[in-house]
């Protein structure tokens, strides 16, 4: 899953970078508003977080520039300020989560979570499929009774298939959300590991379970 920070404290920003890249997310990040602004404009996530104070502008200048542009995606503000009245103000201008510095990662890892549960309609951190179990916050893996050990972009491409189950992905999309902007792979690098998922979780079972559309891309459903 790909992630956005706009963080002005340079330090905590390559933390939270960090962080959530060994969490296995992809990750875009700025240290202002308006660049936040721009890279928000030509480009899908499926998580923002903001910090409110930042130059150039501020997070409640983000947030409603995100959603005057019809985009949805969920938002998670960070902030110094722990009034009960700035909160509300957050929550009010359209952010789906709020926490106050200094936090825990942990913490932060499981609101990422619970915000993005949210946007795809999904009550359980583990996600099913016919026999196909993820926990989203241990990263295991099962089929059946046998754990089915990943890489981290094999688990990011996982966990976008199983947060869309039933919805067709192309090659576009599984790259956008799967890879940040440093990625200068080769342009068949979806089909790589589409193949790579495919060998660890369908080879050798009767029910596949990811299945390529031909012209769209792939698909994540059971069938019988």
């Amino acid at each position: 899953m790909r992630i956005f920070l706009a963080e002005d404290e340079q330090d905590l920003n390559a933390i939270i970078v960090q962080k959530l890249t060994e969490d296995g997310y992809s990750v875009d990040h700025c240290f202002d508003g308006r660049t936040a602004i721009d890279i928000l404009s030509c480009t899908e996530y499926d998580a923002v977080i903001l910090d409110i104070m930042m130059p150039k502008a501020d997070g409640f200048t983000v947030l409603r520039a995100l959603r005057g542009m019809g985009k949805t995606t969920p938002v998670l503000f960070l902030t110094a300020k722990d009034a009960v009245s700035d909160r509300v103000k957050g929550l009010d201008s359209g952010a789906n989560d709020y926490l106050v510095k200094p936090f825990s990662f942990e913490e932060l890892s499981a609101r990422l979570r619970a915000m993005m549960r949210g946007s795809f309609g999904v009550t359980d951190n583990v996600l099913h499929i016919a026999d196909l179990s993820l926990d989203c916050t241990s990263h295991r893996v099962m089929r059946g009774e046998k754990e089915i050990i990943l890489s981290a972009k094999e688990y990011a491409m996982l966990e976008y298939f199983m947060y869309n189950q039933g919805r067709v992905l192309s090659r576009e999309m599984i790259e956008d959300h799967v890879w940040n902007f440093d990625y200068e792979g080769g342009t068949n690098v979806v089909d790589v590991y589409i193949s790579y998922l495919r060998k660890k979780i369908d080879d050798g079972y009767d029910k596949k379970l990811i299945h390529t559309v031909r012209g769209r891309g792939y698909i994540m459903r059971e069938e019988i």
